[in-house]
């Protein structure tokens, strides 16, 4: 039987506050719309046209205003309520749904406070740690000092490790003797965000940990390669001293050099600021989130975007960040195609990052990554998800872990 959950008071003040910004975000769409149809291009406006234009405005306004009330006078009406009452719901149904609303629009959670902001924690089958070494010893009843954390990609979270009843994590932990734990991000902050945030938590559990500690091996899916790449460079930037026991790093579809996806849709902002009648739902495209604008290139540092427009057409100038040295690298990317030269396989990938990109292979030599190619792997027939669960991938990465 699957855990319960709630959607608590908090949550319904969040998503009030979503569908109120979301509404006056449609009205303020829509208002544009109606400007650009009564007032076509290159032609004068007669008063008729202006007058229909003041009128229009006033409706706008009263739905603006109405929206705004009503929103208000919820969110004051549901302060007032006790804040444990809520409706049941599964809690993998509930974490599933953050996850994927945290990836689309997590930055807009975070600037507007939202409740439904996920935090950066680390847990251990489910649980929150605390970074106090009685506590973990509390939660971890056989804690010892081999460290594996599993951290998931974009609109994912650390439940989602176990997909298809098979768990990279859980299952190398058991055979190889590891302590499974698992990072639940926000993942639609920037990628750097992201990484110094882990960066940090990382020093504070290495710090608390009980028992003397072995080794730290990172498992990362898709993004959560980015982010972990991210925090190494922080880290080495600020001398932590987690660094000095990370002993592995295996990389499952990370985009090291961006995906198609959110190349295809920067593309697709500048074609519709180019077009008067839909220019206005280009709007819509910067929705997404700062994350996976991140994606487009593969931005690892601050730098990468700050005092940046994200959503113009740039190059792919962003600061080149290495792999970590005294660190053992592993890649593996995924194709549907049967093999490597197949037409699926160049145009396709894993269905949403190119082989290529996976393996850090790139034009420009002072852009590659330079992995081993006794630690690169492709795996064929295998989706972008199918890496989660993929026996085939289990074993190599079994296979890395064995040796020394």
């Amino acid at each position: 039987m699957s855990k319960k959950s709630k959607i608590n008071l908090s949550d319904l003040r969040g998503i009030t506050n979503i569908i109120a910004d979301a509404t006056n975000n449609i009205t303020d769409l829509v208002e544009e719309m109606n400007k650009r149809i009564v007032h076509p291009p290159f032609l004068p406006s007669t008063p008729i046209q202006h007058l229909v234009t003041n009128i229009s405005n006033l409706t706008f306004k009263s739905i603006r205003l109405t929206t705004n009330l009503v929103s208000g006078g919820l969110d004051k009406t549901l302060a007032l309520f006790n804040p444990q009452l809520g409706i049941d719901i599964s809690t993998e149904k509930k974490e599933t749904t953050l996850a994927v609303l945290n990836g689309v629009v997590g930055d807009y959670l975070q600037e507007t406070n939202n409740s439904l902001e996920k935090s950066m924690e680390i847990r251990y089958e489910g649980t929150a740690l605390s970074f106090d070494s009685s506590e973990i010893k509390k939660t971890i009843p056989k804690v010892n000092g081999k460290i594996l954390l599993m951290v998931h990609g974009l609109c994912m979270n650390d439940r989602q490790w176990k997909y298809k009843n098979h768990n990279h994590g859980n299952q190398l932990a058991s055979e190889l003797n590891y302590t499974p734990l698992y990072l639940s991000y926000n993942s639609g902050l920037h990628i750097s965000s992201n990484g110094q945030q882990l960066n940090t938590i990382l020093e504070a559990l290495s710090n608390a940990w009980p028992v003397p500690i072995e080794g730290i091996s990172i498992i990362a899916h898709s993004m959560g390669g980015l982010v972990s790449r991210s925090a190494v460079h922080y880290a080495s930037k600020e001398q932590k001293k987690w660094t000095k026991r990370l002993k592995k790093i295996v990389f499952l579809g990370t985009p090291h050099h961006g995906a198609p996806l959110e190349q295809i849709g920067n593309y697709i902002d500048r074609l519709f600021k180019l077009i008067h009648y839909i220019k206005p739902f280009a709007r819509l495209g910067k929705m997404r989130s700062a994350g996976i604008t991140d994606l487009r290139f593969g931005n690892l540092v601050d730098e990468d975007w700050k005092d940046q427009d994200r959503f113009e057409q740039r190059i792919d100038d962003r600061i080149f960040v290495p792999l970590p040295k005294k660190v053992n690298c592993y890649t593996i990317a995924a194709t549907i195609g049967k093999e490597e030269k197949e037409l699926s396989s160049i145009l396709l990938g894993d269905g949403l990052v190119l082989p290529k990109s996976a393996l850090g292979q790139h034009k420009k030599s002072d852009k590659k990554l330079y992995f081993k190619p006794s630690n690169s792997h492709i795996a064929f027939e295998t989706n972008h998800m199918g890496l989660l669960n993929s026996l085939q991938v289990y074993d190599q990465i079994k296979a890395w872990f064995s040796s020394k």
